[in-house]
């Protein structure tokens, strides 16, 4: 939208969208030209990166964002959306109540493992020096007590989701579309992993849409929003779908399932003045 210097209209600047009367352009781009053209996903990689993709990054994000769609009703996020539909939020609330949920913990476990990679391909000079840095890092992590993000998983031995993913990276690698550079770093913290904990530990979803995510040149910070993006298709499903199926005011478990207290034992308020 064109303005003069100085005007209100410099309190925000965008280089994202400009609109004016019968008007809107995206990056440049005429929405109606964008409209029946673009896909969903090559809108996501345009406003995030300014151009439209090639067919390749297209394909290989789209993979990413449909592999974390959804992880079942045991989900913290899946399972706030659906508490708080039953409690007679709409759509909106169901999905921000369930989106508020996707923190460093639940849901920042790929961006903490972008992080990760990001630092290993830094320290290695060339691909020899890959396994190197990553071994440095995993010991570094698993001397100090913390978690690896990015692998193993509390239900899956194996995560069905990595593996698809990791074999369309191979195939671009190969093809050299890509670099395959993060794909290395995340085998080579695997391995190390592995030596160091006596067992497999493999590459969960959050490793592998994290390689995805490095492969394609998206900063750590994105990768939690993209994941965002990504739940939010399953958050939604869920709130509908606990909407048409009705109920009320449903916690986390059946009232007959009870929970454990911890607090003092039972005991009676004291008459006034009586000490306790």
């Amino acid at each position: 939208m064109t303005k003069q210097t100085g005007s209100a209209g410099d309190w925000w600047q965008t280089g994202i969208v400009d609109i004016e009367p019968g008007s809107i352009r995206l990056r440049g781009y005429p929405i109606e030209q964008l409209i029946g053209r673009a896909s969903f996903v090559d809108m996501i990689w345009l406003m995030l990166r300014g151009e439209l993709p090639a067919p390749h990054e297209a394909h290989l994000l789209e993979a990413a964002l449909v592999a974390a769609v959804d992880h079942g009703p045991l989900a913290p996020s899946i399972a706030v959306a659906r508490m708080a539909a039953t409690c007679g939020l709409g759509i909106n609330g169901a999905m921000a109540s369930a989106i508020n949920t996707l923190g460093d913990v639940h849901g920042g476990a790929g961006q903490q493992a972008l992080e990760l990679m990001t630092e290993i391909s830094e320290a290695a000079e060339d691909e020899a020096g890959i396994p190197v840095a990553a071994a440095a890092m995993v010991d570094r992590l698993v001397d100090d007590g913390q978690i690896v993000p990015g692998f193993g998983h509390r239900l899956h031995p194996v995560d069905p989701r990595s593996g698809r993913l990791l074999e369309l990276v191979d195939v671009m690698g190969r093809d050299e579309l890509i670099s395959g550079r993060f794909a290395a770093i995340g085998r080579g913290i695997e391995a190390r992993l592995a030596q160091r904990k006596g067992r497999a530990v493999p590459m969960n979803i959050d490793g592998a849409t994290a390689v995805i995510y490095g492969e394609l040149g998206f900063p750590a910070a994105l990768a939690r929003g993209l994941f965002v993006l990504s739940r939010s298709v399953g958050i939604l499903a869920h709130a509908y779908e606990q909407t048409e199926q009705g109920g009320r005011i449903k916690g986390p478990l059946p009232l007959s399932e009870g929970y454990a207290y911890t607090g003092p034992a039972r005991r009676d308020v004291p008459d006034e003045g009586q000490p306790s």
